[in-house]
């Protein structure tokens, strides 16, 4: 489990009210497909935050992720092979294919199984690993990083500058700079916190192509279901 730390910058930068969307549209860098497994420079991982992916997407797909008995925050959407520029996708691979029961356990940190099994096929294969030590690296790479306990707990919604989310990782991550975290944006929503690492899992500077920042003033976060 990660350590959950409250950070000291000013919480009322987290309790302004009138949640106003504001839509953010951002262009996608070119990438590759189909390239050899494990031959990239560093890796990129990304926690979603699962309120803005159930109101946008999640409900009306029925996913499980979304049910009342979840209480999920951050949880792990990926672990991203990334080229200096662009990235590889659905690599070629001698490894095979995770076992239902490897990425059904996965979802404790992912949401589901079928989301688990989505970023081995599109990722991790590139990544040259075996499914399952992907999947173990996946994970502790998800245990690497502290979560801010204010929105470990967020029990109401908020609007803020998502600025103020990466400066929130920034402090509760000793190591951590600006230019080795991005945060996105979907449909006036904090979307998602990347964070660039080495293949070693320490903290990396992010490409040019993966810096995404979201500028918008005031982005919607969803309390915790």
């Amino acid at each position: 489990m990660r350590h959950l730390t409250q950070p000291r910058w000013a919480i009322a930068h987290l309790a302004r009210a009138l949640a106003v969307p504001t839509v953010l549209l951002m262009s996608a860098s070119a990438h590759a497909e189909g390239e050899q497994a494990g031959n990239f420079d560093y890796y990129i991982l990304s926690l979603g935050w699962t309120p803005s992916w159930c109101a946008t997407i999640g409900e009306a797909r029925g996913d499980d992720q979304c049910h009342p008995r979840h209480d999920y925050g951050f949880t792990l959407h990926g672990l991203w092979p990334q080229f200096d520029r662009g990235w590889p996708s659905d690599c070629r691979t001698q490894e095979r294919d995770p076992s239902r029961a490897q990425s059904a356990a996965m979802a404790d940190i992912t949401g589901s199984a079928g989301l688990a099994w989505h970023e081995w096929k599109k990722h991790g294969r590139c990544s040259g690993l075996p499914a399952r030590d992907y999947y173990a690296l996946s994970r502790r790479a998800y245990a690497s990083i502290t979560i801010p306990k204010v929105f470990a707990t967020l029990n109401r919604d908020i609007t803020l500058p998502a600025r103020v989310v990466e400066e929130a990782f920034i402090e509760a991550n000793p190591g951590l700079t600006p230019a080795m975290i991005t945060v996105t944006c979907n449909q006036g929503r904090i979307d998602e916190v990347r964070i660039c690492l080495s293949k070693d899992l320490a903290p990396h500077p992010c490409g040019q192509d993966a810096a995404r920042d979201c500028r918008a003033p005031k982005a919607l976060m969803e309390k915790i279901r």
